[in-house]
């Protein structure tokens, strides 16, 4: 066996122990919910509704709950795309000229810690509807951890990788594109996956303002109602509709940063 075979074999048994691990996790929390509301009763059925009404009302819901989720991704992936796509271009902007990046990053430090969720009324009251006003929200919140993560990137680039490519004639285009966004990319996967997993919440919230569909629409208005058993199956809908997004980028994270995958 050569040493590219025993990696690969390594890697499907690291593979394999991280699925088999996770399902055990998992199973041991499905039955220990049983437990306290199924067959014990020790929480109150009415907030912690069992398994035998947590499904059906889940299965009832089904058709409602995929509807939510068109909803929420035509208001996610415009948000979540622009939002990227923003914050690596004003990353690069900003961290390629080292002046304005002493001028600007205590303005990027003060504005980055304010929590988007604190604009709504602001967005409500300024943007002409509650899709704009939710995209809005949606889009700082993955913004500034792309802008700051691609800023990090690029402080972190190796100075001799820069003097070596300009030994080569590399500039421009050339220069940021097969240098600089390549040595800054993990950092930047990085401040994806983060505003990504932030999205999530930020679209739950803005969904529970104004919005008349969509996953945080459906776990608000059934609350409103006291209808746990949806609301569980809702939260449980909307987490995996989480985990499923976050596998996709983590396969989409191993194949662009193949040189990363030994670590």
């Amino acid at each position: 066996m050569n040493k590219h075979e025993f990696e690969q074999l390594q890697m499907i048994r690291n593979a394999r122990t991280a699925a088999i691990g996770s399902t055990s996790i998992f199973l041991l929390l499905i039955l220990g919910y049983a437990a306290l509301t199924d067959f014990t009763g020790l929480l109150d059925p009415v907030l912690f509704p069992g398994w035998k009404v947590i499904l059906p009302e889940l299965v009832q819901s089904s058709g409602e709950l995929f509807r939510g989720l068109l909803y929420s991704m035509r208001l996610l992936i415009p948000s979540l795309t622009a939002a990227i796509l923003a914050g690596i271009t004003a990353g690069l902007t900003v961290g390629l000229h080292p002046k304005v990046r002493l001028v600007l990053m205590p303005l990027f430090r003060a504005v980055n810690p304010v929590p988007p969720t604190m604009l709504i009324p602001y967005a409500i009251a300024v943007l002409p509807s509650f899709w704009l006003s939710s995209a809005a929200i949606i889009f700082l919140g993955v913004f500034w951890p792309v802008l700051m993560n691609t800023l990090h990137g690029i402080a972190l680039l190796e100075p001799r990788w820069i003097d070596n490519a300009r030994c080569l004639e590399l500039s421009g285009r050339k220069l940021i594109f097969k240098v600089i966004l390549p040595g800054a990319m993990p950092q930047i996967f990085a401040g994806i996956g983060s505003g990504l997993i932030f999205s999530f919440i930020l679209l739950t919230v803005a969904e529970m303002f104004g919005a008349k569909a969509g996953m945080g629409f459906f776990v608000q208005y059934y609350a409103d109602f006291a209808e746990y058993g949806k609301v569980i199956g809702g939260i449980l809908f909307l987490s995996s509709v989480v985990i499923v997004i976050m596998t996709v980028f983590d396969f989409i994270q191993h194949k662009v940063l193949f040189w990363t995958r030994k670590r």
